[in-house]
């Protein structure tokens, strides 16, 4: 039986959590916050018109904005309040309702090894449940193209070690190509707060020696 993720708890505890959380944000854009951070970024690390995995999209905040920047978006979030409030919001991306540890059967068929890039920001990785971490990196490394990176945030003090996290990472086959303390590129130091480790798929050896062939 699968275990609940943390989000999903909190949920039951409150059945208004969900609706609060996205009037908590429609009220930080109203005031002016940047809400944009994140989607700047991963704009920055992808092809142009990139199929992009927005994993744990919430209401869209992330996918939404990638969306408007000509990416094409698809999005995974388990909790049905938060999808339906991204399809009515930004209704040109696809959003999905399923748990990211079996995202090999919630993602429709054919996207396994075609995603440019994945971003999970927003805490995301610290709302799993812990034995289902493992789970989720794998259905990364599965859904990204040989080579493609994944964007992963999240701060400290969550019950989730950055250390932790990375050996994970890795155990899945994903390289930490680059670790980073903020969205935006302040590096990663003993005393930082936050992590955003860009993981690697590394290439697939077979392509790579076919591709050097076809060039000799």
């Amino acid at each position: 039986m699968r275990e609940p993720s943390l989000w999903e708890q909190q949920v039951q505890r409150n059945p208004e959590h969900s609706r609060w959380y996205i009037q908590r944000f429609e009220a930080m854009r109203a005031a002016g916050a940047d809400l944009a951070g994140e989607a700047r970024t991963m704009d920055a690390l992808l092809p142009r018109a990139a199929l992009v995995l927005d994993a744990g999209a919430g209401p869209g905040r992330v996918g939404g904005q990638l969306l408007a920047l000509g990416h094409r978006v698809v999005g995974v979030d388990v909790d049905p309040v938060l999808v339906e409030q991204a399809r009515a919001d930004h209704p040109g991306a696809q959003w999905l309702v399923g748990d990211l540890a079996q995202l090999g059967t919630v993602l429709p068929a054919g996207y396994l090894g075609s995603f440019d890039g994945i971003v999970c920001a927003g805490n995301v990785m610290t709302f799993l449940a812990p034995s289902t971490r493992r789970d989720v990196l794998a259905g990364f490394a599965a859904a990204l193209k040989p080579g493609a990176r994944a964007a992963v945030g999240f701060g400290a003090g969550r019950g989730y070690g950055f250390g932790e996290f990375l050996d994970d990472a890795r155990a899945v086959g994903l390289e930490p190509a680059t670790l980073l303390g903020t969205w935006d590129l302040e590096p990663l130091t003993p005393d930082s707060d936050f992590l955003v480790a860009l993981l690697r798929r590394p290439q697939d050896p077979a392509r790579d020696a076919g591709s050097r062939t076809s060039l000799l």
